[in-house]
């Protein structure tokens, strides 16, 4: 998973950190001064991105042991020891918080992913995530979310279709978007249409689409659309999608659950690190 582009945005989160230098680790710290630290899980969850901690900090000090104890998609309970690093002490404490601030956001991600996947076991059915992720932390986010059990959606814009409703607006409706997609596009791409009602789904699935989204249909509405679709195409079902809701949704039917929560709303798991 790390490779030139993570440690690239690793990089400038800590240019952004101390795009000076760190002030206070500077002049209290010995260059040569070497310290051992422990980094704790505070509460339970699941952990993820523990590479890209240790990055971080082989970015300050090659030489700097990371020794991990649990591996990415372990849960942890407070007051656990996920990991201990060894070495230069001003990369220790100058690495913290962005270390911290990445393993806390992406572990806090493949939480709610666990917790999202595991109340819909039984169904056949795929939890994915969505494009409401933290401004070039995609790739990170996207990946603890697979940590957790989820899967992923489409990565960008470039990368599949979906035509929604503001680009059937300006087509002149769902067969002409389709219609006119198609005859631009290579035979192995898919094409996906978001849908509000059952006479647009009826349409999506006559004009050829390969998936379709259900965008905050009524649970009873999505009952129907999966008697219609009959496994025709492949049913998505979007919009309000809570840990409240999300069972009732799964019994429905549909093939897929996407839920933007999953990125942008969770709260960090509590991480810290104690030098020891």
């Amino acid at each position: 998973m790390i490779d030139f582009k993570i440690q690239e945005l690793i990089k400038n989160a800590l240019i952004e950190d101390m795009n000076n230098g760190d002030i206070t680790t500077d002049n209290l710290i010995d260059d040569d001064h070497i310290s051992k630290g422990e980094i704790l899980a505070k509460e339970e969850g699941v952990i993820a991105g523990l590479n890209f901690t240790e990055t971080t900090f082989k970015l300050l000090d090659d030489g700097l042991e990371f020794i991990k104890l649990i591996n990415d998609g372990d849960k942890v309970k407070k007051g656990d020891i996920i990991a201990k690093v060894a070495g230069k002490t001003k990369a220790i404490l100058s690495g913290e918080r962005t270390a911290l601030n990445i393993l806390q956001r992406m572990s806090a991600i493949a939480t709610k992913a666990s917790i999202y996947k595991e109340s819909v076991n039984e169904y056949d059915v795929k939890i994915v995530d969505t494009r409401k992720t933290t401004p070039l932390l995609r790739e990170m986010e996207k990946y603890a979310v697979k940590i957790g059990g989820g899967h992923n959606h489409r990565f960008n814009l470039s990368d599949a279709v979906m035509i929604k409703d503001n680009h059937i607006k300006a087509s002149g409706g769902i067969t002409k978007a389709i219609e006119k997609i198609k005859d631009k596009l290579g035979h192995t791409i898919k094409i996906e249409v978001e849908v509000e009602s059952l006479g647009q789904l009826e349409e999506a699935i006559r004009a050829g689409a390969d998936i379709i989204m259900l965008d905050n249909m009524t649970i009873e509405d999505m009952k129907k659309a999966v008697n219609i679709n009959s496994k025709r195409t492949i049913l998505e079902a979007s919009g309000n999608i809570t840990i409240d809701r999300i069972k009732s949704v799964a019994k429905t039917g549909v093939d897929v659950i996407s839920v933007g929560a999953l990125t942008h709303s969770v709260k960090a798991l509590d991480i810290s690190l104690n030098i020891v």
